[in-house]
Protein backbone atom coordinates (compact mmCIF):
# COMPACT_ATOMS: atom_id res chain seq x y z
CA UNK A 1 0.00 0.00 0.00
CA UNK A 2 1.30 3.43 -0.92
CA UNK A 3 1.77 6.47 1.16
CA UNK A 4 -1.26 8.02 -0.83
CA UNK A 5 -3.67 4.60 0.09
CA UNK A 6 -2.48 4.88 3.97
CA UNK A 7 -6.22 5.34 5.08
CA UNK A 8 -7.07 6.28 9.22
CA UNK A 9 -7.54 3.06 10.74
CA UNK A 10 -9.89 2.92 13.41
CA UNK A 11 -9.65 0.00 15.99
CA UNK A 12 -7.02 -2.97 16.66
CA UNK A 13 -6.93 -6.66 14.77
CA UNK A 14 -8.33 -8.88 16.41
CA UNK A 15 -5.93 -11.66 16.82
CA UNK A 16 -8.06 -13.97 18.96
CA UNK A 17 -11.39 -14.11 16.74
CA UNK A 18 -8.48 -14.58 13.79
CA UNK A 19 -6.87 -17.50 15.71
CA UNK A 20 -10.62 -18.13 16.47
CA UNK A 21 -11.81 -18.54 12.97
CA UNK A 22 -8.64 -21.08 11.83
CA UNK A 23 -10.27 -23.12 14.92
CA UNK A 24 -13.07 -23.27 13.43
CA UNK A 25 -11.63 -24.72 10.24
CA UNK A 26 -8.89 -27.07 11.09
CA UNK A 27 -12.15 -28.65 13.16
CA UNK A 28 -14.96 -28.39 10.56
CA UNK A 29 -17.22 -26.75 12.40
CA UNK A 30 -20.79 -26.29 10.89
CA UNK A 31 -21.02 -28.27 8.26
CA UNK A 32 -24.35 -30.70 8.45
CA UNK A 33 -23.17 -32.93 5.82
CA UNK A 34 -26.30 -32.31 3.57
CA UNK A 35 -25.24 -30.27 0.38
CA UNK A 36 -28.17 -28.87 -1.61
CA UNK A 37 -26.63 -29.07 -4.97
CA UNK A 38 -29.68 -28.39 -6.66
CA UNK A 39 -30.98 -25.32 -4.66
CA UNK A 40 -33.83 -26.72 -3.64
CA UNK A 41 -34.38 -24.41 -0.43
CA UNK A 42 -33.62 -20.74 -0.43
CA UNK A 43 -31.62 -21.12 2.62
CA UNK A 44 -28.43 -22.91 2.58
CA UNK A 45 -27.46 -26.11 4.68
CA UNK A 46 -26.14 -25.16 8.30
CA UNK A 47 -27.14 -21.14 7.64
CA UNK A 48 -30.02 -19.71 9.75
CA UNK A 49 -32.01 -16.46 8.76
CA UNK A 50 -31.45 -13.03 10.99
CA UNK A 51 -32.99 -9.65 10.47
CA UNK A 52 -30.03 -7.25 11.23
CA UNK A 53 -26.89 -7.21 9.27
CA UNK A 54 -23.93 -8.05 11.84
CA UNK A 55 -20.97 -6.08 11.29
CA UNK A 56 -17.90 -8.48 10.85
CA UNK A 57 -14.48 -7.33 10.35
CA UNK A 58 -10.52 -8.16 11.24
CA UNK A 59 -10.71 -5.43 14.33
CA UNK A 60 -10.30 -2.40 12.03
CA UNK A 61 -12.49 -0.17 10.36
CA UNK A 62 -10.72 2.38 7.83
CA UNK A 63 -12.09 6.18 8.10
CA UNK A 64 -12.07 6.68 4.18
CA UNK A 65 -13.13 9.82 2.34
CA UNK A 66 -14.57 9.71 -0.76
CA UNK A 67 -12.81 13.06 -1.89
CA UNK A 68 -9.42 11.07 -1.36
CA UNK A 69 -10.53 7.61 -2.11
CA UNK A 70 -9.64 5.40 -4.77
CA UNK A 71 -9.54 2.59 -6.50
CA UNK A 72 -6.82 0.98 -8.86
CA UNK A 73 -7.99 -1.84 -11.68
CA UNK A 74 -4.26 -3.17 -12.47
CA UNK A 75 -2.22 -6.26 -13.38
CA UNK A 76 -3.35 -8.28 -16.49
CA UNK A 77 -5.23 -5.71 -18.48
CA UNK A 78 -4.60 -3.89 -21.54
CA UNK A 79 -5.75 -0.56 -19.82
CA UNK A 80 -5.39 -0.01 -16.01
CA UNK A 81 -7.51 2.42 -14.57
CA UNK A 82 -6.87 4.50 -10.97
CA UNK A 83 -10.53 5.68 -10.39
CA UNK A 84 -11.57 8.44 -8.11
CA UNK A 85 -15.15 8.23 -6.25
CA UNK A 86 -16.71 10.78 -8.53
CA UNK A 87 -14.82 8.76 -11.59
CA UNK A 88 -16.37 5.57 -10.28
CA UNK A 89 -19.92 6.50 -10.18
CA UNK A 90 -19.73 7.77 -13.81
CA UNK A 91 -19.24 4.57 -14.91
CA UNK A 92 -22.66 2.32 -15.85
CA UNK A 93 -24.97 1.43 -12.76
CA UNK A 94 -26.77 -1.19 -11.70
CA UNK A 95 -29.05 -2.42 -9.26
CA UNK A 96 -29.58 -5.91 -7.58
CA UNK A 97 -31.48 -7.25 -4.63
CA UNK A 98 -29.54 -10.58 -3.30
CA UNK A 99 -29.10 -12.66 -0.36
CA UNK A 100 -26.06 -13.05 2.31
CA UNK A 101 -24.84 -15.75 3.60
CA UNK A 102 -22.17 -15.54 6.06
CA UNK A 103 -19.61 -18.34 6.35
CA UNK A 104 -20.47 -17.91 10.11
CA UNK A 105 -24.01 -19.30 9.48
CA UNK A 106 -26.02 -16.25 9.52
CA UNK A 107 -28.10 -15.12 6.15
CA UNK A 108 -30.01 -12.18 5.46
CA UNK A 109 -32.57 -12.40 2.89
CA UNK A 110 -33.40 -9.62 0.03
CA UNK A 111 -30.76 -6.88 0.41
CA UNK A 112 -30.94 -4.38 -1.94
CA UNK A 113 -27.78 -2.95 -3.52
CA UNK A 114 -26.59 -0.21 -6.13
CA UNK A 115 -23.38 0.07 -7.58
CA UNK A 116 -20.65 -0.81 -10.75
CA UNK A 117 -21.81 -4.06 -12.51
CA UNK A 118 -18.21 -6.55 -12.62
CA UNK A 119 -18.99 -6.75 -16.65
CA UNK A 120 -18.50 -2.52 -16.68
CA UNK A 121 -15.50 -3.22 -14.76
CA UNK A 122 -14.03 -6.03 -17.46
CA UNK A 123 -15.49 -3.65 -19.91
CA UNK A 124 -13.40 -0.40 -19.04
CA UNK A 125 -10.07 -2.15 -18.61
CA UNK A 126 -10.08 -5.08 -20.67
CA UNK A 127 -8.06 -8.12 -19.27
CA UNK A 128 -5.93 -10.08 -21.37
CA UNK A 129 -6.31 -13.12 -22.90
CA UNK A 130 -4.20 -15.18 -19.82
CA UNK A 131 -6.26 -13.15 -17.34
CA UNK A 132 -7.69 -16.31 -15.50
CA UNK A 133 -8.22 -14.95 -11.84
CA UNK A 134 -9.27 -11.69 -9.61
CA UNK A 135 -8.08 -10.46 -6.13
CA UNK A 136 -9.66 -7.60 -4.31
CA UNK A 137 -6.91 -6.15 -2.34
CA UNK A 138 -8.61 -3.84 0.93
CA UNK A 139 -7.58 -0.53 2.71
CA UNK A 140 -7.47 -2.51 6.11
CA UNK A 141 -5.18 -5.00 4.34
CA UNK A 142 -7.59 -8.04 3.49
CA UNK A 143 -7.09 -9.92 0.27
CA UNK A 144 -9.68 -12.49 -1.22
CA UNK A 145 -9.41 -14.32 -4.53
CA UNK A 146 -12.02 -15.48 -7.20
CA UNK A 147 -11.94 -16.71 -10.76
CA UNK A 148 -12.36 -14.43 -13.67
CA UNK A 149 -15.67 -16.59 -14.49
CA UNK A 150 -17.32 -16.01 -10.93
CA UNK A 151 -16.56 -12.43 -10.75
CA UNK A 152 -18.26 -11.92 -14.00
CA UNK A 153 -21.74 -13.50 -12.56
CA UNK A 154 -24.52 -11.45 -13.65
CA UNK A 155 -25.28 -10.60 -10.18
CA UNK A 156 -21.40 -9.43 -9.02
CA UNK A 157 -21.41 -5.63 -8.04
CA UNK A 158 -19.06 -3.27 -6.69
CA UNK A 159 -21.53 -1.09 -4.71
CA UNK A 160 -21.68 1.46 -2.72
CA UNK A 161 -25.30 1.94 -1.71
CA UNK A 162 -27.86 -0.46 0.59
CA UNK A 163 -31.40 -0.67 0.57
CA UNK A 164 -31.14 3.05 -1.02
CA UNK A 165 -28.31 4.65 1.52
CA UNK A 166 -24.70 5.08 1.05
CA UNK A 167 -22.75 2.16 2.49
CA UNK A 168 -21.75 3.07 5.86
CA UNK A 169 -17.96 2.63 7.05
CA UNK A 170 -18.44 -0.43 9.31
CA UNK A 171 -20.47 -1.93 6.15
CA UNK A 172 -17.42 -1.65 3.82
CA UNK A 173 -18.40 2.14 2.63
CA UNK A 174 -17.56 3.61 0.32
CA UNK A 175 -17.24 0.76 -2.13
CA UNK A 176 -17.03 -2.72 -1.47
CA UNK A 177 -17.82 -6.30 -3.13
CA UNK A 178 -20.91 -8.15 -3.68
CA UNK A 179 -20.70 -11.77 -4.77
CA UNK A 180 -23.84 -13.04 -3.77
CA UNK A 181 -23.16 -16.70 -4.70
CA UNK A 182 -20.26 -17.63 -2.23
CA UNK A 183 -20.11 -17.11 1.14
CA UNK A 184 -19.71 -13.39 1.88
CA UNK A 185 -16.05 -13.24 3.29
CA UNK A 186 -15.47 -13.41 -0.33
CA UNK A 187 -17.70 -9.59 -1.02
CA UNK A 188 -14.40 -7.35 0.48
CA UNK A 189 -14.87 -4.55 2.48
CA UNK A 190 -13.74 -1.13 1.57
CA UNK A 191 -12.04 -2.20 -2.00
CA UNK A 192 -9.04 -0.20 -3.15
CA UNK A 193 -7.66 -2.27 -5.76
CA UNK A 194 -8.83 -5.49 -8.20
CA UNK A 195 -5.92 -7.09 -9.40
CA UNK A 196 -6.88 -9.48 -12.68
CA UNK A 197 -3.92 -11.97 -12.54
CA UNK A 198 -3.30 -15.28 -14.47
CA UNK A 199 -2.75 -17.33 -11.45
CA UNK A 200 -4.97 -18.02 -8.22
CA UNK A 201 -3.43 -15.88 -5.08
CA UNK A 202 -5.76 -17.52 -2.03
CA UNK A 203 -6.48 -14.37 -0.03
CA UNK A 204 -6.54 -13.93 4.04
CA UNK A 205 -9.00 -16.18 5.02
CA UNK A 206 -8.34 -18.45 2.29
CA UNK A 207 -4.87 -18.88 3.31
CA UNK A 208 -6.44 -19.65 6.77
CA UNK A 209 -8.24 -23.03 6.61
CA UNK A 210 -11.07 -21.32 4.53
CA UNK A 211 -12.31 -22.65 1.25
CA UNK A 212 -10.82 -21.40 -2.03
CA UNK A 213 -14.18 -20.78 -3.95
CA UNK A 214 -16.91 -20.85 -0.81
CA UNK A 215 -20.44 -22.31 -2.41
CA UNK A 216 -23.27 -22.05 0.67
CA UNK A 217 -25.52 -25.18 -0.95
CA UNK A 218 -22.17 -27.47 -1.32
CA UNK A 219 -20.38 -25.93 1.66
CA UNK A 220 -17.26 -24.91 0.87
CA UNK A 221 -16.66 -23.37 3.98
CA UNK A 222 -13.51 -24.76 4.71
CA UNK A 223 -10.77 -26.17 2.64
Amino acid sequence: MSDDDDPNLLGRIKDKLIRSKQKTAEEGRHLTGAPDRAHENRLPPGQHLVEKWPVLDLGVQPDLDKATWKLRIEGLVEKPVTLSFDEFMALPQAEDVSDIHCVTTWSRYDNRWAGVPSRAIVDLVRPKADARHVVFHAYDGYTTNLTLEAFLAPDVLIAHSWEGAPLTREHGGPVRAIVPQWYFWKSAKWIRRIEFSAVDKPGFWEERGYHNEGDPWTEQRYG
